[in-house]
């Protein structure tokens, strides 16, 4: 199931860097979510109190992982945002270990190390295609996004022990469609406007994520399910990312991070082995 969302997100990442060339980061996100949350309507149940204000908190970090990801998208090549975002399952392995008070071990260690590697080398590519991550916006929202969805995904491990999944993902999607028209309508009233035109590929996204999150709930519910395995798994979506990326939107420097993105995935792969 971890498998099958990887390449539903893959190419979810590809389609949303597509439609952001007719439309807004605020508009696509909002109908995508909304059509996604009008998908599960059928599995909606009422919940009580204290799991609602938990998946409220839990759409709060995905509306913004979200917002900052689409900004990262748009202003910066789709090829180094994949690669990038390859190192998300370090900081959620980091974050679970700090959270546990435990130590890393060598495997551990030398998968960070390939990590850090591999985002210098990034760096430097970065600027050699002219990309400076100082001051770039993009950059800054790319790092807020990989931040935000750590948190995402460990507050997920957290809650899903006591919720079914298709409340959560039925429940956060009407939580986060609210939040994103709340800051559409805000940004509204202080005269920031953006592109707004009916695109089907909008509703492609849609089907996308919804399969998605839908099969990564599920993959979490198992027994036995390891937050920092099913994490690996889900980001080996950058693969698919990065591959039809290169073709679609001719980019440069491909062979470049190409490499950078392999010693990444190698480096997230011994890490998450010396968590086992």
């Amino acid at each position: 199931m971890a498998l099958a969302s990887a390449v539903l997100l893959g190419v979810y990442d590809v389609a949303k860097k597509s439609a952001l060339k007719r439309n807004g980061v605020y508009f696509i996100l909002l109908l995508a979510t909304a059509l996604s949350a009008l998908f599960v309507s059928p599995f909606l149940t009422l919940g009580n109190g204290p799991d609602h204000l938990r998946l409220i908190f839990k759409a709060v970090l995905v509306t913004a992982s979200w917002v900052s990801g689409m900004i990262a998208l748009q202003l910066l090549p789709i090829t180094t945002v994949s690669t990038f975002k390859t190192s998300r399952p370090m900081f959620v392995v980091l974050f679970s270990i700090l959270l546990f008070g435990e130590r890393l071990n060598w495997q551990q260690w030398l998968g960070v190390a390939a990590v850090l590697l591999s985002l210098w080398l990034l760096s430097v590519n970065s600027e050699r295609e002219g990309i400076s991550f100082k001051g770039n916006k993009g950059f800054w929202a790319l790092v807020v996004s990989i931040f935000t969805g750590v948190a995402s995904a460990l507050w997920d491990k957290h809650i899903m022990s006591g919720m079914q999944p298709l409340f959560v993902q039925s429940w956060t999607n009407i939580y986060i469609t609210l939040l994103l028209a709340l800051i559409m309508l805000l940004r509204r009233c202080k005269g920031i406007s953006e592109p707004v035109r009916w695109d089907w590929t909008i509703v492609l996204i849609a089907l996308l994520i919804t399969g998605a999150d839908m099969l990564y709930f599920f993959s979490l519910k198992e027994d036995g399910a390891l937050l920092s395995v099913i994490s690996l798994i889900r980001r080996s979506s950058v693969i698919i990312t990065f591959a039809l990326g290169a073709a679609l939107f001719k980019e440069k420097r491909i062979a470049q991070k190409a490499g950078v993105l392999l010693l990444m995935l190698a480096g997230v792969t011994v890490l998450m082995v010396g968590s086992l």
